[in-house]
């Protein structure tokens, strides 16, 4: 096999030891990493019903089929585990340099199973592995935790993986950090880490990834095209320009900026956080992830001190800014500070203030029940304070540590109009009624609200653009408005899915690839055969994608989700208040055709959301409809 170690590590906490799995070459063609990887594991490792903070949730981290490769962008990992957050399949994204760091010490993912008596770590270095003690790591800020390890182990080059005191307090959207930048934020990974008494996972690796590749000096060549070619997409040279910081005014004007909890799109105090702000007030330096030429991340100085975590993004610039009604950028750039020491989600952290804030103000709750906090919009105090109450399960921050869904539940009343999440988990700072097709994302995504399911609906809108040009070659004929559900544009949505779950598997950042960014679907094949000789053809790819999300979507529906689970808050069916679409709404009758006639694209019962078995077989997943159907549930 070319462009893998063929290696899985399997730790087992609960008996302290560590086995090593290899994988065979037609195992890894169907399930080349990732999401792909991941989702094999927890579909057939984690059994029905599993409480996700138990010994028998499995944790999976599994590098994409290209992290590590010497092209821009090839950089992420996938941690996989039933979410805590909304009891399904969970799943979350990072980029930076730790995914290539593990390929480079020997393993392309590690499966953690059981549960430490005590706080460990993880030390794996050129193919051996160590379960370490970590109590003296146990209630440490990431900063300092990061340092401690990398002096006890004596190398500054380690790269660590590691939760915060959000995940040890199992706070349910709790996320996971590298090299204190980089965030596997979704769905609550850190608290399943937490639960297993796993702080953290350090890596030191010398192998070059020119060893394992098939034509590596094709692969050199293609890596080397791509990083000149960065100036020349506006997307890729936008993002190096001015980071994801840079939405923000766009957004803005287009109406699309989710502000005071989705009720407007347009934010009155856009000037004071938009992204000529933020690089006058904020910007110190920017950085890049492994072998990328983008350089989309941002370094920060908040109050003339330069912050160690790096700097908000726009989905943290958009959750604790106008979402909050807040437009001061020094206390946005400390609530993203705050998110990364004790590791929370900024994107759950962000809205779930936002709901509580929503709460406040239509006296659902009033200052017995947050602790004498004036919480509302607008409030940067009580904003801030209600980030580490969170984290530390203090207070109204213990209840509001459960996520919207679950506070809502217990506030009671009005207060379920009020949480902006589907299945669980907050929508990110994209908003549904400006652009379709991500409404549709957050809908039918199997780990809840994602804004990463499909290339964004204002980007395919243009026929000389070249986001529209790149994506013909996919499959898609024609442009269609942002704000339409017709049936082609339906079709759309089946293929573009299918294109960024192959993301997800082999490991590209979703700024990478075309038709989001600069790299032509041409030469994301040509870097997948040079690495792995395989001559993979598109439609081979978009089916490994494909097979990605049914299996996602199998696990769901065998822990008792169904269509009614794939929904959007009802706010997103009321029109805008304010901004450039104001009065803008989706329309149910039109949601539910087009929800329809995407099941019957894929192949799923409409009415339960079940997929059929003889897409699963066309897909290579008999095994999974054998599941189902063992089971009780049809296919």
């Amino acid at each position: 096999m070319y462009g893998t170690n063929e290696k899985i590590l399997r730790v087992n906490l609960s008996t302290g030891v560590s086995t090593e799995e290899t994988i065979s070459e037609d195992f890894y063609r169907l399930y080349p990493g990732g999401k792909a990887l991941a989702g094999y594991i927890l579909l057939n490792e984690i059994p029905a019903n599993t409480e996700p903070f138990s010994p028998e949730n499995v944790l999976v981290i599994a590098n994409g089929l290209m992290t590590g490769a010497p092209v821009s962008t090839a950089t992420r990992y996938v941690v996989s585990a039933r979410s805590p957050l909304t009891n399904g399949y969970g799943e979350s994204e990072a980029a930076g340099f730790w995914g290539p760091e593990l390929k480079m010490a020997g393993f392309e993912a590690i499966v953690v199973t059981g549960r430490a008596e005590q706080p460990v770590y993880l030390w794996i270095h050129d193919g051996q592995a160590e379960i370490r003690p970590a109590t003296h790591l146990w209630g440490q800020v990431t900063a300092k935790a990061q340092d401690i390890i990398r002096t006890e182990l004596g190398d500054e080059k380690i790269r660590v993986l590691q939760i915060g005191i959000a995940g040890e307090n199992l706070v349910r959207f709790a996320g996971i950090t590298n090299d204190l930048r980089h965030f596997n934020g979704r769905t609550g990974m850190g608290a399943v880490m937490g639960s297993k008494n796993l702080r953290a996972v350090a890596v030191r690796g010398k192998q070059r990834y020119q060893v394992l590749a098939h034509d590596p000096s094709t692969l050199m060549a293609l890596g080397s095209k791509l990083a000149k070619e960065v100036r020349e997409n506006p997307q890729s040279w936008d993002l190096q320009q001015r980071g994801t910081p840079g939405l923000v005014e766009p957004l803005n004007v287009a109406g699309m900026l989710p502000t005071r909890n989705f009720h407007q799109g347009a934010f009155e105090g856009v000037d004071e956080v938009k992204w000529e702000a933020y690089e006058k007030q904020l910007l110190t330096a920017r950085r890049s992830c492994y072998a990328c030429a983008i350089r989309c991340k941002r370094e920060v100085a908040i109050n003339g001190q330069v912050s160690q975590y790096g700097g908000p993004e726009y989905e943290t610039v958009g959750a604790f800014g106008p979402n909050c009604g807040v437009n001061d950028l020094h206390a946005i750039a400390k609530a993203n500070e705050l998110c990364n020491a004790y590791m929370l989600d900024s994107i759950s952290t962000g809205s779930t203030i936002a709901f509580a804030m929503e709460c406040f103000e239509h006296g659902l709750i009033g200052l017995d029940d947050t602790d004498g906090i004036d919480l509302r919009f607008g409030n940067t105090e009580a904003m801030l304070i209600m980030i580490e109450r969170i984290a530390r399960r203090q207070g109204f921050g213990n209840l509001l540590a459960e996520g919207s869904k679950r506070a809502a539940e217990k506030i009671g009343g009005d207060a379920h109009f009020f949480a902006m999440q589907v299945k669980g988990q907050e929508m990110a700072m994209h908003e549904p009624r400006g652009k379709y097709n991500v409404g549709m994302g957050y809908a039918i995504s199997e780990i809840g609200a994602d804004h990463l399911v499909v290339t964004h609906d204002t980007m395919l809108t243009n026929p000389e653009s070249l986001t529209f040009k790149s994506a013909q070659v996919l499959g898609i004929r024609h442009t269609q408005p942002a704000r339409n559900l017709n049936e082609e544009k339906v079709e759309q949505f089946y293929i573009l899915e299918k294109w960024n779950s192959l993301e997800k598997v082999i490991g590209y950042c979703f700024f990478g690839p075309a038709p989001r960014s600069f790299i032509q679907p041409d030469d994301v094949l040509a870097s997948i055969n040079a690495a792995t000789g395989w001559n993979m053809t598109l439609q081979e790819a978009l089916q490994i994608g494909e097979r990605a999300t049914n299996m996602a979507r199998v696990f769901n529906v065998r822990e008792g989700f169904t269509r009614k689970d794939d929904r959007l808050p009802e706010r997103m069916f009321q029109p805008l208040e304010n901004g450039a679409l104001k009065g803008q709404s989706m329309q149910h009758d039109e949601f539910e055709r087009a929800l329809t006639r995407l099941y019957e694209l894929k192949g799923w019962d409409p009415e339960t959301s079940i997929p059929g078995r003889k897409r699963l077989e066309e897909l290579s997943l008999g095994w999974a409809a054998d599941l189902l159907e063992r089971s009780g549930l049809p296919t």
